[in-house]
């Protein structure tokens, strides 16, 4: 998924999304960032799949630490940037739904933003 583009893309994280990061536990963290440094240099990351019930683009970085698994939501399409929409840890097998709502209303509102 090369793009001939050497420079990495800067990453924008959406409203609480690095302070929700900066809470998963180190080993979970650390993969985190190993997985968004993949994407800026245009891989893919190790476990993800798509979640387009958030929008149009959006992924979900799936991380396992320790019988845990935290989540990474991310949108590439806006622009030069990977947006975070949301960092949580999933305790139910299904992703809950203000978990999908809050990435949904920062998806929208990223949106918003590139239509002015």
């Amino acid at each position: 998924m090369d793009d001939g583009n050497d420079e990495p893309k800067e990453i924008d994280f959406v409203d609480t999304a690095l302070d929700d990061l900066r809470a998963f536990p180190d080993d979970a963290r650390r993969d985190a960032g190993y997985q968004l440094d993949k994407v800026q240099n245009g891989e893919e990351p190790d476990d993800w799949k798509p979640f387009p019930t958030v929008g149009p683009g959006t992924r979900e970085i799936r991380i396992a630490e320790d019988g845990n698994a935290f989540r990474v939501m991310y949108v590439a399409k806006f622009d030069d940037k990977i947006h975070v929409l949301h960092c949580f840890e999933k305790k139910t097998k299904a992703t809950p739904k203000k978990d999908i709502d809050l990435a949904r209303k920062r998806y929208a509102s990223l949106k918003r933003e590139f239509r002015k």
